[in-house]
């Protein structure tokens, strides 16, 4: 119950700074964006129907074919954004009504993207989704295993593509801009706390560093077999996954047993195992 708590309440935040983003920042500067939120937009300036109202039946669509492909647990979470989206759009629209409107585009289109990026990644990261057009993107990571953050840019662009044939030009080319900054935005924070640090070490003496990481460290340690590519000689190579913050404790750790070892450092996107998704166990 706790953990239920707990994601509904994010999801209910997340929506409620995306509803802010669009009441703030989209809405009153006229700007045009993608998604679900880029059709209501689109419905309210070409028929005057309210944004919310809207939202909510183009969300409804969309939640019924999440239901179909994605199961139970989907659909309860994302049922709670379908119905809560709509509503957090009116109060944001009326709080925003209380203050002055930004009056600079390029802060809006900036400031509206971060926050709606954001937004969704956090939403997203619970096994939610915010309803409407980044239900499709999800849909097909899960049976064809395309990019979340990829699938949406398509799907946003044919959204666009659709309010550039009624808007100013000015207005299409800020739209855009608008939607790199939510995709870029949306991917970090998908990865945000999960991305860590991979280091091979090429060493004489492999063994006394392979050692020192597990004993120091308290990192696993994988021993992979080379060899050299000039003397054509047998090698070990140490390859290991650290956190940032160990990183720079592991390297001074190898050059103290060998000043002369060949290291290489790249990041990885997400780690899962036993000491980072998965409890240490100790025999």
């Amino acid at each position: 119950m706790r953990q239920i708590f707990k994601t509904a309440l994010i999801v209910v935040l997340g929506n409620f700074c995306y509803a802010l983003a669009v009441a703030f920042f989209i809405e009153p500067s006229h700007l045009i964006t993608g998604g679900g939120t880029g059709l209501a937009l689109f419905i309210h300036h070409m028929w005057g129907i309210h944004t919310s109202y809207a939202v909510f039946v183009i969300n409804t669509i969309l939640f019924l074919v999440g239901w179909r492909a994605m199961g139970r647990r989907f659909a309860a979470n994302t049922l709670l954004s379908t119905f809560c989206l709509p509503v957090e759009i009116h109060i944001a629209e009326i709080i925003a009504a209380q203050y002055e409107p930004v009056d600079d585009i390029v802060l809006c289109t900036i400031f509206g993207g971060l926050i709606i990026g954001a937004s969704l990644g956090v939403v997203i990261r619970t096994g939610a989704s915010t309803g409407g057009m980044d239900i499709p993107p999800i849909v097909l990571n899960k049976y064809l295993g395309t990019s979340i953050s990829g699938v949406m840019w398509i799907c946003d662009i044919c959204v666009l593509v659709v309010q550039a044939l009624f808007t100013d030009k000015t207005m299409v080319l800020y739209g855009i801009i608008l939607v790199v900054i939510y995709t870029m935005t949306l991917d970090k924070t998908l990865i945000l706390g999960k991305a860590k640090t991979q280091i091979k070490i090429v060493s004489k003496k492999s063994d006394d560093i392979r050692r020192a990481i597990l004993q120091s460290i308290d990192r696993g340690v994988t021993v992979m077999y080379g060899r050299t590519g000039y003397l054509g000689k047998d090698t070990e190579i140490c390859l290991s996954i650290v956190s940032t913050r160990e990183l720079a404790k592991t390297e001074q750790l190898v050059h103290s047993i060998d000043p002369e070892a060949f290291i290489i450092i790249s990041r990885v996107s997400e780690v899962k195992g036993r000491g980072f998704t998965e409890q240490k166990k100790y025999l």
